[in-house]
């Protein structure tokens, strides 16, 4: 690193597709820089065109992005993002978000950052985020989670390695549904603190910083893990990331194209019975932002940051993980566009598409604590 005499900070929160990673790191981000700490976030997909990253960077944040696998088979190029953010404005804090599929990362991301980078490196406990939705189906073994129990395998993974439980989305939960979830981890997880918190409204966080506060040999609990099932798990869902330009001759309300996008996906999916892991877009112009996702197919869409702008055109970014095959995941993003499109007068020419499942993990390194 550039500062050879630095700790930085490094703080990685995991958690499945939309469990709500972006939300809590966009949240932590403030709270360090209103503590007066330089921040830089890493983002990280199997793909480029983050709708995560762009929402992130609107945000005035400092961001790197590993695209084309996650952080175990990229650890050198999250190295070597850390590194750029670090000569760039030489960073307090790392925060760092993995792919959402992706799971095995005590072994293959902290213990390596520990054992081979501990002097540039102070490990913050490993935070795990739990999406309630399908989260909690998969907990209860429901046959119906919309999930394979290969796919669920990842989810169950995330949180056997957490050093923290973050029940997410608690705001939206009656005290019973909190209390079957603290019940459902208690049966699989006693050992782990967990915390009932909200990323998008804060209830709960200054708990959550407190705890990540904490000096000690965090990022311990290494897995014994089956990578053929983990592999087979991440195959199932499709994957797709586009990006667009829209250009209209009048006025477009941005929110409105963007959440209905959204609406249109669940609809469709939902109607040919497949389970949505996460949904995203975002809307960028001159300044002006908005992000609309669908973290569920059996929750309702939402516009998680609103522009409130009118638009004649705009950068729009799409992702997509949904329990399906990727080719038909493309035809059901192109269909929502160009209905929502024709509806509000918009021409879309299409930039970028790139669709496909994810590849067997092959880990740069797998360390066991020493």
């Amino acid at each position: 690193m550039s500062h050879p005499l630095r700790t930085i900070r490094f703080i990685m929160v995991g958690g499945f597709l939309g469990a709500g990673k972006t939300t809590t790191l966009a949240r932590l981000a403030r709270h360090f820089t209103d503590q007066g700490l330089t921040v830089g976030i890493v983002t990280n997909d199997q793909a480029s065109n983050l709708v995560d990253t762009n929402s992130l960077r609107a945000q005035g944040f400092d961001v790197g992005e590993v695209a084309g696998a996650c952080f175990c088979c990229r650890f050198h190029d999250l190295i070597g993002s850390i590194q750029q953010l670090d000569q760039h404005n030489a960073p307090d804090v790392i925060l760092a978000e993995p792919v959402g599929s992706c799971t095995d990362l005590v072994a293959t991301v902290l213990q390596p950052l520990k054992q081979l980078y501990n002097a540039q490196f102070s490990v913050a406990p490993y935070a795990v985020l739990l999406k309630p939705s399908q989260g909690g189906r998969i907990l209860r073994n429901e046959p119906d989670s919309g999930f394979s129990p290969k796919a669920a395998y990842i989810l169950e993974k995330q949180l056997e390695e957490a050093d923290l439980i973050l029940i997410n989305r608690a705001d939206e939960l009656t005290a019973a549904e909190v209390h079957e979830l603290h019940t459902l981890l208690d049966e699989r997880h006693p050992q782990t603190p967990r915390l009932a918190v909200s990323a998008k409204t804060g209830a709960g966080f200054d708990a959550v910083v407190e705890f990540l506060d904490q000096q000690g040999d965090f990022g311990r609990r290494v897995l014994d893990i089956d990578y053929d099932v983990y592999a087979e798990g991440e195959a199932e869902l499709g994957w797709l990331n586009s990006s667009l330009r829209l250009h209209a001759t009048q006025p477009f309300p941005l929110d409105a194209v963007l959440l209905q996008i959204v609406e249109h996906l669940q609809r469709s999916l939902a109607e040919a019975g497949f389970e949505a892991a996460h949904l995203k877009t975002i809307g960028l112009w001159e300044g002006s932002f908005g992000v609309a996702n669908l973290v569920s197919t059996s929750v309702s869409a939402e516009l998680s940051l609103p522009s409130r702008a009118l638009v004649t055109e705009c950068d729009l970014v799409v992702n997509a993980r949904v329990a399906c095959d990727p080719v038909v995941l493309a035809e059901h993003v192109q269909q929502a566009i160009r209905a929502v499109c024709a509806a509000h007068h918009i021409v879309a020419t299409e930039q970028q598409t790139q669709k496909f499942r994810p590849g067997r993990p092959v880990p740069t390194h797998r360390l066991q604590p020493v």
